[in-house]
């Protein structure tokens, strides 16, 4: 496993984040041997989420079993969209937010602080004003937004750099070779994918921001259950939000080149997609979801794998081979 240094995070954090949005973990079951597996394969990052049911909880009761919050990099998000998809990105709501979180966590303070959606109606100062105050408290270290646009990233820098405070160092868009083709969660979704998104990749290129990419799989897509020429199965895997924002002819065309590719390299289409997120020019960790430890497994080895630029142009275009 590779590990990087996040500024105002005071332990190593490993390229790949466990994700906690799992059945298991959502539904409060006992993820411990899951969890202990993930820390024996060198996996020290646990992405998770005021609203992922109670996993919060579940990543809470492990750390605390097993006295290993000193080698854990938690990181956890509030904020996301209420009753009938109205903004909580406000003082009251995100104070609720991270109090119960950390009450849920078992800890006094999170390495990382995501706001789970953005508010442009909401001043950029206001937010890192906040933010910093978290961070006065000791609640939070290094803080950033999930599904912010660079540009609001950027003006809330600007604004903490002019006033002497703590910017936004983390980010988490969507990120992968699938493309989100519709929000399938009704709004405010950010992703990198795609042409179109062709110069917000080169900004995070140029600042070389840490990319917490979520759906780093296509939500399903490359999860191997099903072939890229049944559609019908595709359908039965994946979920209807999934099916929303991902199941789309160009991802199932992607899907097949995953599958020349991993035939080639003695690959799973899971391990090609996941060699693809972790080889972008970007400063990438991929979250990454698996329940049970063979998936694990090969998660944690597939990130360590790099492909060639003609392999990741093929993934994307085809014989064409253009390599974004």
């Amino acid at each position: 496993m590779e590990y990087s240094r996040l500024q105002y995070v005071d332990k190593p954090v490993s390229r790949m984040f466990f994700g906690t949005c799992i059945p298991l973990m959502k539904d409060g079951g006992n993820a411990d041997e899951l969890l202990d597996r993930a820390l024996e394969l060198g996996v020290t990052a646990f992405d998770t989420a005021r609203c992922y049911g109670k996993a919060e909880e579940c990543l809470g009761k492990w750390m605390e079993k097993r006295g290993n919050r000193e080698r854990v990099v938690v990181l956890t998000k509030g904020g996301i969209n209420g009753f009938m998809w109205r903004s909580r990105i406000r003082e009251g709501c995100l104070r609720k937010d991270l109090a119960r979180s950390l009450e849920n966590l078992r800890t006094g303070s999170v390495d990382i602080y995501l706001l789970h959606r953005d508010d442009a109606r909401v001043p950029v100062g206001d937010i890192v004003q906040l933010m910093n105050e978290f961070v006065a408290e000791r609640k939070i270290c290094a803080y950033g937004g999930s599904n912010w646009t660079h540009e609001r990233i950027e003006q809330a820098n600007e604004y903490a750099y002019a006033h002497g405070l703590r910017p936004m160092t983390v980010s988490g868009p969507n990120y992968g070779l699938a493309l989100m083709k519709k929000d399938p969660w009704g709004g405010g979704l950010v992703t990198l994918t795609g042409d179109k998104n062709a110069a917000a990749r080169g900004w995070y290129e140029k600042t070389g921001m840490p990319v917490i990419a979520w759906s780093s799989l296509g939500n399903g897509i490359f999860s191997g259950r099903f072939r890229s020429d049944d559609v019908q199965g595709a359908k039965r895997s994946m979920n209807l939000f999934a099916r929303t924002g991902w199941l789309y002819p160009e991802n199932l065309g992607r899907l097949r080149r995953a599958e020349i590719v991993a035939q080639r390299r003695g690959m799973t289409v899971t391990d090609v997609a996941a060699a693809f997120v972790a080889g972008s020019r970007m400063n990438v960790f991929p979250v990454m979801s698996a329940s049970s430890a063979k998936h694990l497994e090969a998660d944690a080895a597939a990130i360590s794998v790099r492909l060639t630029d003609e392999e990741r142009g093929f993934l994307l275009y085809g014989d064409k081979g253009v390599n974004e």
